[in-house]
């Protein structure tokens, strides 16, 4: 009797184990769960604006998003990277294209001076945290937000411009609601289409490239990194005061000619919203078929020295069909700081003639 329920209780264990495991290595989003409303905690209408506080658009009846703007014409809706590095002002290249279009800048909910809502999960287990953070910030929340934006903006379709992660947002916003996007811009896009990555991606082009004495603390630093199980323990603020150790490591694996454009772009990133993107993605998920579905023109602009090889913005760009791309010498990560006018130029080139 004692053996057949010590047997049950392991086979109990093993099943649950496995359920586990699926939670965590399957992504929580899949393309098209926005438009079919799956996992959303708000409605996709935003709330009316009026009264609102001036350089905030509410999107949740407890969600604020902060918002500025520079120039004047047709909106380029722009979404930052990180996840959760937000812009600390225009971007350089902005003001190479203010006459003609308005660069519209937000940040993304759960991080900079927008709300984050999610201040501690504790008394929560890992399954309920995850859920919470996924529904709460992940990708259906910063999806949905984006179409949001584009309702209070009052616009049929969006020029999007995305930057690193900021360009998986875009594009996997393109392939819910193509047909309320005009174009797409994506700036030095995140390798994360595809995981896992086949060459480990950005965590193990910075291994390659760092000092010999650094790499010790590298290790260190990305087993605390991953290890989500103690992560959601932490508060939103440990969680971002950890983020954000990540960018020495970058500063010094980066060419030090690309360093100043970095340094002064890294700002104020999330705590919980990192951690909560990455649970929607999942350890396991491929994006491709759903890409293809986008018709609008796609420019992808990468600059040569950035630590992501060209072969990989290449591969993102073609993984749209109407698509094209363009190197900018002595650019890195951050082009649009690393050479302003010839990313705007570039940009004007690409929407002049659409």
């Amino acid at each position: 009797m004692k053996l057949t329920i010590l047997i049950a209780a392991v086979v109990l264990l093993a099943a649950l184990a496995a359920v586990v495991w699926h939670w965590f290595n399957s992504p929580l989003y899949k393309p098209g769960d926005v438009r079919a409303g799956k996992d959303l905690r708000e409605p996709l209408a935003p709330p009316d604006q009026a009264g609102e506080r001036p350089g905030y658009w509410r999107v949740a009846s407890d969600i604020e998003l902060y918002h500025f703007e520079e120039g004047s014409g047709e909106d380029l809706l722009t979404v930052h990277g990180g996840p959760g590095f937000v812009p600390s002002g225009p971007w350089p290249a902005g003001a190479a294209l203010a006459d003609g279009y308005r660069m519209v800048y937000y940040h993304q909910r759960g991080c900079g001076s927008s709300t984050r809502p999610i201040q501690t999960l504790a008394g929560q287990d890992f399954y309920h945290s995850m859920q919470a953070l996924h529904r709460t910030l992940g990708l259906p929340a910063q999806i949905a937000d984006i179409e949001r934006i584009r309702r209070i903006l009052g616009r049929e379709k969006l020029v999007l411009v995305g930057h690193s992660f900021g360009a998986l947002l875009a594009a996997l916003y393109a392939a819910e609601f193509p047909e309320h996007v005009r174009a797409f811009i994506a700036v030095a896009p995140a390798d994360l289409a595809v995981l896992p990555v086949p060459d480990g991606g950005l965590f193990e082009q910075i291994r390659k490239r760092l000092p010999a004495d650094r790499l010790p603390a590298y290790e260190k630093y990305q087993a605390e990194y991953f290890d989500f199980h103690a992560a959601v323990k932490k508060s939103d603020d440990e969680l971002a005061a950890m983020y954000r150790r990540f960018g020495p490591f970058y500063m010094a694996a980066s060419r030090a000619a690309t360093r100043p454009a970095i340094a002064g772009t890294l700002e104020g990133n999330g705590g919980m919203m990192p951690l909560a993107l990455y649970f929607s993605m999942g350890r396991r998920h491929d994006y491709r078929a759903a890409f293809r579905v986008v018709s609008a023109p796609v420019l992808v602009i990468h600059g040569r020295d950035d630590l992501q090889p060209a072969a990989t913005s290449r591969a993102f760009a073609e993984m749209f069909p109407n698509h094209r791309m363009v190197e900018i010498a002595a650019a890195g990560h951050f082009v649009f700081a690393d050479q302003p006018a010839q990313f705007a130029e570039a940009v004007k080139e690409f929407l002049k003639p659409l």
